[in-house]
């Protein structure tokens, strides 16, 4: 009680700091310090003092009177606060007692308490690397220090273009990359570099006696400039799932129904050379083009079974009458060579009496065997 009135009457007032605090004091409305923790005695006449306490656990320096303290305070400014600045391009990474701690953006400043470090940062220029390094990148990732940063993962056999503010930048083979983007349109376009396949299904074509036929096309392809691919065209996939319906649609339109069923391989390389050509100048190797289906009409479909079963009819009648002629010419020699030898024919006709015995139950002979000879003979003379 003594003690406040003493301090009443010299105007001035005890200010107690705690470890964990910070503060600074105006007199009179005047930044005059900052001051540390324990117990201060500060000029209060007509009650001017004002002391404006900061947590040092929120790290950063905010205050009303921001600018009076740099301007004014330069001494304790250096004894308490950390300064960071970035200009237009960079990039400051701070790190609290050897982790990181904060990402600061280009053309931005920050203020840290000194006594809640200690701090160390370090500058990037990202007009100069754009890319964030693998060493770094792991960090921030372990950090969970990505709000300034756009991660592409490629995946293998795949690759990633990466364009900043629309300019083709970075190509990326498999793996974990990181770009800065304040200030900046970052993409990323993945490619497959496997062999895909690309079917183009139902296909209406005309042919040149005026069908109208459906047919399904597949092709396998492979990207072997991805540059290329993106660059020269807007969509390869879709250039070439184009240029195989044109390519067909040529080649079949300028044939006839009866052609492109004979003739379906030759079909096949006609217009797949042209394919092939305008997708490698595009930086697309095609390998196989096949011509899968080819889908008739109703109407058609019945026309063609008729022509087919007739087609086979025709061709069954011909091998009938072939076995026919093949028959009689074999009956025809026979009987010339019994003509020509007698014994011969006398074997024959003891087959026959064999073959006729078999069938029967009883066989009875009134004549004698010679006489049944005979009589077999004279018959087969008439």
């Amino acid at each position: 009680m003594i003690k406040r009135l003493i301090d009443k009457l010299m105007g001035r007032k005890r200010v107690l700091i705690n470890e964990n605090e910070r503060a600074v004091w105006l007199y009179k409305g005047v930044a005059k310090g900052i001051i540390g923790p324990g117990e201060h005695m500060l000029p209060n006449w007509d009650g001017s003092l004002m002391v404006e306490r900061q947590m040092l656990d929120r790290q950063l320096f905010v205050s009303a009177y921001t600018q009076a303290v740099l301007d004014r305070l330069e001494d304790d400014v250096a004894t308490h606060l950390t300064q960071v600045r970035t200009s237009e391009n960079e990039i400051a990474v701070i790190e609290r007692d050897g982790m990181i701690n904060t990402i600061l953006k280009p053309d931005a400043k920050l203020i840290l308490w000194t006594d809640a470090g200690p701090w160390t940062s370090q500058l990037i220029d990202i007009a100069d690397e754009p890319r964030v390094s693998a060493k770094l990148l792991k960090r921030l990732i372990k950090a969970g220090q990505m709000q300034q940063v756009m991660l592409v993962e490629v995946d293998e056999g795949k690759t990633a273009l990466v364009s900043i503010d629309g300019q083709l930048a970075d190509t990326l083979a498999p793996g974990v990359y990181g770009y800065w983007t304040p200030g900046r349109k970052v993409t990323a376009r993945q490619i497959d570099l496997a062999r895909q396949s690309l079917d183009v299904a139902g296909q209406e074509i005309l042919t040149r006696d005026r069908v109208t036929l459906r047919v399904n096309i597949a092709a396998e392809y492979r990207v072997v400039d991805p540059v290329k691919a993106v660059t020269e065209v807007r969509d390869f996939v879709d250039a070439l799932y184009r240029g195989l319906q044109y390519a067909f649609r040529k080649t079949l339109g300028a044939m006839t129904l009866d052609q492109i069923l004979e003739k379906k391989v030759s079909v096949d390389a006609e217009a797949a050379e042209k394919v092939r050509a305008d997708m490698a100048n595009i930086g697309i190797e095609v390998s196989d083009i096949a011509l899968k289906d080819v889908i008739l009409p109703g109407e058609m479909r019945e026309i063609l079974n008729q022509v087919v079963a007739a087609q086979k009819e025709a061709e069954a009648n011909v091998i009938r009458r072939r076995e026919e002629t093949n028959a009689t010419r074999s009956l025809l020699n026979t009987a010339k060579v019994m003509a020509d030898n007698p014994v011969m024919l006398r074997l024959k006709e003891l087959e026959s009496l064999e073959s006729i015995a078999t069938k029967v139950d009883k066989l009875t002979v009134t004549n004698g065997t010679v006489g049944l000879m005979n009589d077999l003979v004279k018959l087969s003379d008439d």
